[in-house]
């Protein structure tokens, strides 16, 4: 079956509408209240459009496409309807651009200048609403930009199911609301930010802290749980400003929870929290106590080297499904090709009151199914006993805090010698041997496995001093929308870490074995050439949406 649009005929399904039929031809219609993973409310009625053989205009988004059905989106009577529309919208609207999170990604910005007359009729005062309204813990509600297009209440009556929103009053008094004794507190009530078209529904964490054409924006992975969800993470000065949610429907569809939102970013920027030298421990002579001390790269890797190459040593190898695929492929390459260790052990992250049956899994890693891929096993209530026996007395610790094992002050005493790349302080770091700075997820190019076995890329977003950048590789910022390319790479802080697998591969290169890689994607190549299922794969072929691997 087939619909004529502006001229273009174009093949449509039962049960689509002019809308959704335009849109996947890639014919702009302007529409506020459609979204489409909500119910249709036909409120805005911004997306008129003229119909032969009907003598009225009909709203795209709720008009079923039929047979043979001609549709005109830009005629006089059209753009008649949009201009009166955008006026009306525009009447109590407040003309706070300047000062709006929103400005720059504004449906209703763009609508003004595109559709909209540019000036107004309107000579009387506006209607002055609440500003500021902290309707919950992570959202704040400006009831003078609200355009009632309901989609944050359908938002949460059909996606959350926490039904805390609604309209009050009627005509030009109408308003939001969270019924009496309920906030907007859900595990994903910041979705409302992203589908709210205007600037009425923003973030307490975001707001006014930058200009979106101020931030460069790169698409990454959140590293919060088994999913992975598809991110665009927005940084200034090389600090992540925020993190929102990048369209997938085969992963997370449009949407975040908020402690992916909030939680996934702030230790990359703390200065505080961060490993920002290579340090190794010495013991005072006065005191004879240990105490760890910064080092050059070159002092910290030679003393790596030589703990490594002592006799007596047992080791243990403890990878991370926090990490790369990349970073822990080689790990194990340089455990197995270089000491001849052939078990190395992750850490599950497993929390059962976490997960839920929207997005949130109850495996807090993003990578468990990249290390079960390479071989990596569970560390058991056999490995803790042996290490209780004293079987292991010098561990190699990727990106992992050991101190959360179960019985960890009964084998601690058995440690003799550690080291550890790590991005941050944690409560057994300053026991190190050898402390070496990790990147982290947002630093460097990489990828991770989610529970759907789906291979997804890491794209570095803020920079380190030594940073790893592929050919052509760069971040956008929300100006190229408009035709400008801005390749914003900023001049804030950055911290001296390093890619884990880059670490090894140096530590590897004193004990004269040179591994074949110079970046990430030459680990990812050969990682892959390893693993029969994998094999053929790059980072093109992964792409913005990911692999499944079959």
């Amino acid at each position: 079956m087939y619909i004529t649009i502006d001229g273009q005929k174009l093949e449509f399904k039962k049960g689509e509408t002019i809308l959704q039929v335009a849109l996947r031809s890639g014919i702009d219609i302007p529409h506020f209240c459609y979204h489409p993973a909500l119910s249709i409310a036909g409120n805005c009625r911004i997306c008129l459009v003229e119909v032969d053989n009907i003598p009225k205009l009909v709203i795209a988004c709720a008009t079923l496409a039929e047979k043979d059905m001609v549709v005109k989106t830009n005629t006089p009577k059209v753009i008649e309807a949009q201009n009166a529309i955008m006026e009306f919208i525009l009447i109590n609207h407040p003309l706070d651009c300047p000062i709006c999170d929103e400005a720059g990604e504004c449906k209703l910005q763009d609508y003004a200048y595109k559709y909209g007359k540019g000036y107004s009729r309107f000579d009387e005062e506006k209607v002055i609403k609440d500003k500021r309204v902290p309707i919950g813990p992570n959202v704040l509600f400006d009831a003078e930009r609200c355009i009632s297009c309901s989609r944050c209440i359908r938002y949460c009556d059909e996606i959350s199911k926490s039904h805390e929103l609604t309209f009050v009053n009627r005509g030009e008094k109408v308003t939001i609301e969270t019924f009496p004794g309920k906030q907007l507190d859900n595990p994903y009530s910041m979705n409302v930010i992203e589908i709210c078209p205007v600037g009425a529904l923003t973030s307490r964490h975001f707001r006014f802290r930058a200009r979106v054409w101020d931030m460069s924006f790169t698409y990454s992975i959140c590293p919060g749980c088994a999913r992975g969800c598809n991110t665009i993470i927005g940084v200034r000065n090389n600090e992540i400003l925020r993190i929102e949610p990048r369209e997938n429907l085969e992963v997370n569809q449009y949407w975040l929870c908020d402690y992916g939102r909030l939680n996934t970013y702030k230790f990359v920027n703390d200065v505080n929290l961060r490993i920002d030298s290579p340090k190794v421990l010495i013991e005072e002579t006065s005191s004879e106590e240990k105490k760890q001390v910064d080092v050059d790269w070159k002092a910290a890797i030679e003393k790596a080297v030589s703990l490594l190459k002592e006799e007596d040593n047992n080791y243990l190898f403890i990878g991370s499904a926090l990490s790369t695929l990349e970073d822990n492929y080689t790990l194990k390459k340089f455990a197995n090709n270089i000491l001849g260790i052939n078990e190395i052990y992750y850490i599950p992250h497993i929390d059962e009151s976490f997960g839920d049956d929207i997005l949130r899994k109850s495996d807090k890693t993003p990578n468990s199914k990249g290390v079960e891929l390479l071989g990596f096993k569970k560390i058991s209530n056999k490995i803790i006993k042996e290490l209780k026996e004293g079987k292991y007395n010098f561990l190699f610790i990727l990106n992992e805090d050991i101190s959360t094992l179960q019985n960890f002050s009964e084998f601690q005493p058995n440690i003799a010698k550690s080291i550890q790349l790590l991005s941050t302080i944690n409560n057994y770091s300053n026991e190190a041997d050898v402390l070496l700075p990790l990147s982290t997820y947002a630093e460097i190019n990489g990828t991770y496995i989610n529970f759907q076995n789906r291979i997804q890329r890491l794209r570095p977003a803020v920079t380190t001093i030594e940073q790893e950048r592929l050919p052509g590789e760069f971040s956008l910022s929300r100006l190229d929308k408009f035709g400008a390319h801005n390749d914003r790479w900023s001049q804030g802080k950055k911290f001296n870490s390093r890619p884990g697998w880059k670490i090894i591969k140096q530590i590897a290169k004193e004990f004269n074995i040179e591994f074949e890689f110079e970046n990430s994607e030459d680990v990812f190549i050969e990682l892959c050439n390893s693993i029969t299922i994998l094999k053929g794969l790059d980072y093109d072929k992964i792409g913005n949406q990911g692999y499944k691997i079959k």
